[in-house]
């Protein structure tokens, strides 16, 4: 089949891609290999879908830790204001949260997947179900793509849209990568991100399954904090989840042994003065019970056991005879629980892959190729990433509608 533009993906940048190339009156045709259009929208947010961050670009280029200057522009031309606009234009009514955080009203990610959809159905994108094995160049420009079947589809214009290598069961297995490669283009290191994080420290195998909320964590590389936040956090069998957790992988550019630690500050919401009056006050209530059996009112009761540990107090100490000094001990502890980080979970459970086709090789204008002519790529395939908070899928409208502007 032939046709002016073929987009290679059915996620958020292909749509969005797609659409806007055949609003332009151009003939698209999007090739999908899932069944549905936007597999993985469906399940970001935890399937509320994030879908942008209500901030100015230059505020959003700050939550971008992967060449942000290759984004202004396309960010400039469609901004995450745009983005809002183009979903509450299409029937989805929007609010923002805390941290300025958008999400549906709905807090439903497939309005957003069926917006996406009826926005490329309208301007005449036309949908085949294949997964693409083939890129074909012919004098140094696009020719074709080829699909596992075997079936041939000729195009002016390419954009390859495909994800990354995080969550695999919604499609995103890496193709794109192998096929930049065969079209010449590098492919920088691909690791995950917005991951969980894996710690041999045994306590968080006895923490299994303890959620913390409303406690501060700092990712610390060698001792100095990079990154510190408000949130929640879970202990797992291989270390640490949760939102907190997941954001402070963004910023690991890679492991190396001894390197990062995440401190965890249990009452943030006390100066170290005030938290020490709230023990003293503890102390007080229980003089007579062994230290072991004091802390319930300030701790959770899994909790408990490890910070007794850690604390060098003796476990069955009374209260009533804990000095002053262990009671400062204790203290920086509720404000500074340590464990050592030394992996990442697999990619295949990270949000997003971090890495990617070199931004170097690609206009930033236009989303094409510098190497070969009518070549485009759009959203997780380039190396680009954010934060947590909406950027990743802006990331996807902004580059996704630069590629269809320019096809």
């Amino acid at each position: 089949m032939n046709s002016e533009v073929l987009v290679a993906g059915g996620g958020a940048a292909g749509m969005m891609a797609a659409g806007t190339a055949a609003e332009r009156g151009r003939r698209v045709v999007l090739l999908e290999r899932n069944s549905r259009l936007g597999r993985k929208l469906l399940i970001t947010g935890k399937g509320r879908c994030n879908v942008t961050s209500a901030c100015g670009p230059e505020a959003f280029l700050k939550n971008i830790p992967s060449n942000p200057k290759f984004l202004y522009g396309a960010l400039h031309r469609f901004s995450p204001e745009d983005t809002m606009d183009f979903f509450q234009r299409r029937g989805v009514p929007l609010k923002t949260e805390r941290g300025d955080r958008v999400f549906p009203v709905s807090d439903r990610a497939a309005d957003i997947a069926d917006a996406l959809e009826r926005y490329c159905r309208e301007a005449g994108v036309v949908f085949r179900q294949s997964r693409i094995m083939g890129l074909e160049c012919r004098n140094g420009a696009v020719s074709a793509l080829v699909g596992e079947d075997g079936s041939r589809w000729e195009g002016e214009s390419v954009i390859l849209a495909t994800g990354g290598l995080s969550y695999p069961r919604t499609g995103s297995t890496g193709d794109g990568y192998r096929l930049a490669r065969e079209a010449g283009h590098t492919v920088t290191e691909l690791r995950p991100s917005l991951v969980p994080l894996v710690s041999p420290d045994p306590a968080c195998g006895e923490l299994q399954g303890l959620s913390l909320r409303n406690v501060e964590a700092a990712l610390l590389d060698r001792g100095k904090p990079v990154y510190r936040e408000l949130g929640e956090l879970l202990f797992t069998h291989f270390g640490l989840s949760g939102p907190l957790i997941l954001s402070a992988s963004a910023h690991i550019p890679q492991m190396e042994p001894g390197r990062w630690r995440l401190r965890i500050d249990l009452k943030p919401g006390l100066e170290p003065s005030q938290l020490d009056a709230r023990l003293l006050r503890d102390f007080e209530a229980f003089s007579n019970r062994e230290f072991r059996n004091s802390l319930e009112r300030l701790l959770p009761r899994k909790l408990i056991p490890i910070l007794v540990e850690r604390s060098g107090i003796p476990p069955f100490l009374r209260v009533n005879q804990i000095t002053r000094e262990q009671r400062q001990r204790l203290s920086a502890l509720l404000k500074g629980l340590e464990f050592p980080i030394e992996e990442f979970r697999p990619i295949d459970e990270a949000i997003i892959t971090a890495g990617g086709v070199s931004v170097k090789e690609v206009s930033p204008s236009t989303m094409e190729s510098r190497l070969v002519k009518g070549l485009y790529f759009a959203g997780e395939l380039l190396d680009l990433d954010g934060y947590t908070g909406g950027f990743n899928l802006q990331i996807a409208f902004s580059t996704g509608r630069a590629a269809g502007m320019n096809a």
